[in-house]
């Protein structure tokens, strides 16, 4: 079945609505926009457009396309949030790393590292995508990496510094995870001049293609394509 699909990206400043990669909507989140504020604010905004599903990146742990905890940068009440039900169409749910992740992967095994309010990560390789909570890893001073390579780490490091740590940070995490390829997004990733061996910027837009990605089914079995993980 062929769907019309809206890709709607929720960050934790602003919530993106695409209906292609160059048509899109926005309006303003934050610390206190709790799942019912949503849901208003979304009507109002689609209410002249046309879609039959849609397409959900969250800023949060998500496993089997439901919220498993309120994100760090958003209101409460998120968590086993029914989006399909408020929102009155098919909605899939995904990590909103892990939707750029999958519409930037193109070969071999790809690390998304989004570079925003703290820092966003996921792994594609094969058909599966898998989030990773890589902000909370333990880093120097008794920190979180995000405390380094986030917006708090931008804004209290300067540009100069916070670009070491991030070139840093993405060179060990590319070891790591034995990556191909590293894409960089995120809002702050154009802050980057110089980057690692084996690291490229991403576009923003992927988060569409990620979108559809998510209602590709398998020709052979008929299941969906990409294993969320």
């Amino acid at each position: 079945m062929k769907h019309n699909i809206l890709v709607v990206d929720i960050g934790g400043t602003q919530v993106k609505l695409m209906l292609s990669p160059r048509d899109e909507l926005k309006f303003d989140s934050g610390a206190d926009m709790t799942p019912r504020d949503f849901v208003q604010r979304f009507h109002e905004t689609t209410a002249n457009l046309k879609f039959s599903a849609v397409s959900i990146g969250f800023p949060s742990p998500v496993r089997g396309g439901k919220i498993v905890k309120d994100p760090k940068h958003l209101g409460k009440g998120w968590a086993g949030f029914n989006f399909s039900r408020f929102l009155r169409k098919p909605t899939r749910v995904i990590n909103d790393a892990a939707m750029q992740a999958l519409g930037s992967h193109v070969h071999g095994r790809l690390l998304f590292l989004g570079l925003g309010t703290g820092l966003g990560a996921a792994l594609v390789w094969g058909n599966n995508v898998l989030q990773l909570e890589l902000g909370d890893l333990p880093y120097r001073n008794h920190r979180k990496i995000e405390d380094f390579v986030g917006k708090d780490g931008l804004e209290r490091l300067g540009k100069k510094t916070w670009r070491a740590e991030v070139r840093y940070v993405v060179a060990q995490l590319k070891l790591s995870f034995i990556a191909d390829v590293v894409v960089l997004g995120g809002g702050n990733v154009k802050k980057m001049t110089r980057l690692p061996k084996g690291v490229e910027k991403g576009d923003n837009r992927n988060a569409y293609l990620g979108g559809i990605r998510l209602w590709e089914m398998d020709r052979k079995s008929g299941e969906p394509r990409w294993q969320i993980l």
